[in-house]
């Protein structure tokens, strides 16, 4: 049982044990998320494992992040490629999501682009800050280093000038840059406009990522020269292909093209099916997510083909989908007619396709853990209640109210030692004693069951109570009112100067009073069970009283719709105006008649 809770924000309870235990040591991206499925703060790690796990096995943290763990309730994470990819889509995260508790927020101009001007000579150039027209940007990069690296392959490759623009207008000889082959001067004109566009566009096709069209154009190129017997031509091709062989990692998780892209992609592991959507908008990343099919029909899905097709046919019946859709597996009869999808085109679009695939595997593995884990935690239970079966579904019930205002009551539902969300309730509590929580849940469980009792909702495995003996005993006296004293039950008791890990179990049937071990996997899953009834209580209670709280009177006179009410409110200065109004100053606001005035004046003051 609860009245007011003692911490500001309690945050739907959050298994850290068992979410690090499957997590992987890939680099990511990890984004904090509160009750509310708020989120609360965004991070890049080079092992997601060890970085997420430090928040929650080490102490010491700052006041902001101490504040901040307090009000976790879930952790996602995307697992990338490299740290540097981690590094751009933290930043595409942070910009889009603007979490509460990051400080420093890094704008996309922070970080370097390659740049190629427009004009007849384009040039190759570094750049950081606002886009300028005209010109073409290639990036981001995580960092300078890697921008210049790229600069100086590219022109060691194609030869493209990097002087400015008052430099390039005024040469009258070929600079260094020409003498040691990293410029072919279109400056005094020793390269045509024309083989200089080729060139350009070369490395247009390479700063898109598509490497591997690039590379055979040049060999095909080269493979010309030879034949032709032109050898130190062919050598200059040559030398290309082997510093493009040598490219420096790109980076995918954010392009430079507006694009709209769903990537989506379903994988099947030991029967498990998994369909993961990624979700590139305006060219940024945005992260992916892992659905799984129902546990009815799971079985059921032979090939990740057949899952990916009713994914798609039913997520797109519900929104538009963007202007591509990019699938694994690609070959899919019968989509609908507003998905325009397909295989991945290119470099980029591959690299986006097997990280949503290496998020799908691991959301698996992560899932089956996590599976595994819920078992062992009802199995252990079953046994310490010596009941004959796991308990399939537990429902748990909790009372919040602040003196006796606005009492609420909640049912939480856990499926398979799984939280579901779709299964709780939550009940207004009217016509008792402010303050009798026997009183309350006595309602409660009545309007609850009744439905159980008519064969209208299913009926638990186990019944969690959240209060000691007397609370207990109101639970089996509706439950045998209803016919329904077969059910299983447990009051959970608070401990000594209620801390937790010292609750004791009331279990029905049992004289004695149950003290489970601190550290018991059983004792685990029902303290995370009614933390979450607790929670999803006082959410409701709050609500419920600052509704209560925040009514104006004038809401309850008859004849007053939204449209008077802001009138008299905007004539008289707010509530107290009104009140303070004569018959004849509430006559004198537009739409209200002398007789609506009098009644108004008598409804305001009749209390």
């Amino acid at each position: 049982m609860s009245s007011e809770p003692s911490a500001p924000n309690s945050p739907e309870v959050f298994d850290a044990k068992g979410f690090l235990a499957t997590l992987t040591e890939a680099p990511g991206v990890y984004r904090m998320l509160g009750a509310d499925d708020a989120v609360l703060y965004v991070g890049k790690a080079k092992n997601l494992k060890r970085r997420v796990s430090s928040y929650f096995q080490k102490s010491g943290h700052s006041p902001r992040i101490a504040l901040m763990l307090q009000q976790v309730a879930q952790v996602e994470t995307t697992a990338t490629r490299s740290e540097a990819e981690a590094l751009i889509l933290e930043n595409t995260l942070i910009k889009k999501l603007a979490p509460k508790y990051n400080i420093l927020f890094r704008d996309d101009k922070s970080y370097p682009y390659i740049g190629l001007s427009g004009g007849e000579f384009p040039r190759l150039f570094y750049h950081r800050g606002p886009f300028v027209k005209k010109s073409h940007y290639f990036g981001p990069f995580p960092s300078g280093l890697a921008v210049r690296e790229s600069i100086q392959l590219i022109q060691k490759t194609f030869l493209l000038r990097t002087c400015e623009e008052a430099v390039f207008a005024h040469r009258s000889r070929p600079c260094l840059m020409h003498q040691i082959r990293r410029c072919k001067a279109p400056c005094v004109g020793l390269i045509s406009a024309e083989a200089y566009g080729a060139d350009v566009r070369l490395a247009e096709l390479f700063l898109k990522g598509r490497h591997a069209e690039v590379i055979d154009r040049l060999t095909r190129q080269m493979a010309i020269e030879s034949t032709a017997l032109r050898f130190e031509q062919a050598a200059a091709f040559r030398d290309q292909v082997k510093a493009l062989q040598a490219v420096l990692h790109r980076q995918y998780v954010s392009s430079t093209r507006e694009a709209d892209i769903d990537i989506v992609v379903a994988v099947v592991d030991r029967g498990d099916l998994c369909v993961n959507l990624a979700m590139v908008r305006g060219g940024l990343h945005m992260g992916d997510r892992a659905y799984f099919p129902q546990a009815a029909t799971a079985t059921m899905v032979a090939e990740a083909s057949e899952g990916l097709a009713a994914f798609i046919e039913q997520h797109y019946a519900d929104q538009p989908a963007p202007t591509r859709v990019i699938l694994d597996p690609s070959a899919l009869d019968d989509l609908p007619e507003s998905v325009q999808g397909g295989g991945p085109r290119n470099e980029m679009e591959r690299a986006w396709t097997e990280m949503a695939l290496n998020n799908a595997r691991l959301a698996v593995t992560a899932r089956r853990q996590a599976r595994n884990r819920s078992s062992q935690r009802l199995k252990a239970l079953r046994e310490a209640l010596k009941m004959a079966e796991a308990p399939s579904r537990i429902e748990c019930f909790d009372i919040s109210h602040t003196m006796g205002e606005g009492t609420v009551a909640s049912c939480v539902v856990c499926i398979d030692g799984a939280m579901k969300k779709g299964e709780y309730r939550r009940f207004n509590i009217a016509g008792i004693e402010p303050g009798d929580d026997y009183a309350a849940m006595r309602q409660t469980l009545t309007r609850r069951y009744e439905k159980v009792a008519t064969g209208d909702s299913p009926p638990p495995d186990l019944i969690l109570i959240d209060g000691g003996k007397g609370q207990h005993a109101v639970a089996r006296s509706v439950l045998a009112e209803l016919g329904l004293d077969y059910l299983a039950s447990i009051g959970v008791a608070k401990g000594e100067e209620r801390k937790p890990g010292l609750e004791t179990l009331l279990v029905h049937g049992q004289d004695e009073p149950l003290q489970l071990a601190p550290d018991h996997p059983g004792f685990h899953l029902i303290q995370e069970i009614r933390d979450e009834a607790h929670r999803f209580a006082i959410a409701g209670h709050r609500a419920r009283r600052a509704k209560a709280r925040g009514r104006s009177k004038l809401e309850d006179v008859t004849g007053i719709g939204p449209t008077r009410r802001r009138r008299l409110l905007a004539q008289f200065g707010g509530l107290d105006g009104v009140i303070a109004a004569t018959v004849e100053d509430l006559c004198r606001v537009d739409g209200i008649s002398r007789k609506l005035a009098a009644e108004i004046h008598r409804q305001l003051h009749s209390n």
